[in-house]
């Protein structure tokens, strides 16, 4: 079983002192600790999930960043269908103003997910993605009336 954990600290040295704990073993297993890429940005609320439901379809879904724009949705899926499992539904966002895209990658069954989160790395087009666990559901687009 595959675990991540992210951790804010207040200080530099809390941060510091948690890298220092990488190979520490625990259980059977070295923790393994690194220094993140990013910045962990706040969730807009209104997109964590509302029911049991939701919280299923997250722990089934993969947030994938640092897409190369030439790779299409159709590849994306295809990438992911052929190494970690049947796709139930993918979002691909991004626009002219960003240099690469994401997507929220939701698979038929929580264990292809996991599966997802080993291929963080891969390179995909001309870029290595990113993927970590989501913190929000893929829900599907809503029908909306159209505005006259």
């Amino acid at each position: 079983m595959l675990l991540f954990i992210i951790c804010d600290y207040a200080n530099p040295e809390g941060a510091k002192a948690a890298l220092n704990l990488s190979g520490t073993m625990l259980g059977l297993y070295p923790l393994r600790v690194l220094p993140s890429k990013t910045a962990i940005a706040p969730v807009n609320p209104t997109f964590l999930p509302r029911s049991d439901d939701e919280r299923e379809m997250c722990s089934r879904t993969v947030y994938c960043t640092n897409i190369d724009k030439k790779v299409s949705q159709a590849e994306l899926r295809l990438f992911f269908e052929s190494i970690c499992g049947e796709v139930y539904r993918l979002r691909l966002l991004g626009d002219n103003h960003h240099s690469t895209r994401i997507a929220f990658v939701e698979f038929v069954r929580a264990e292809s997910a996991t599966a997802a989160l080993h291929c963080s790395g891969v390179v995909l087009g001309s870029l290595p993605i990113r993927l970590s666990p989501s913190k929000t559901p893929v829900r599907p687009r809503s029908s909306r009336p159209p505005i006259h």
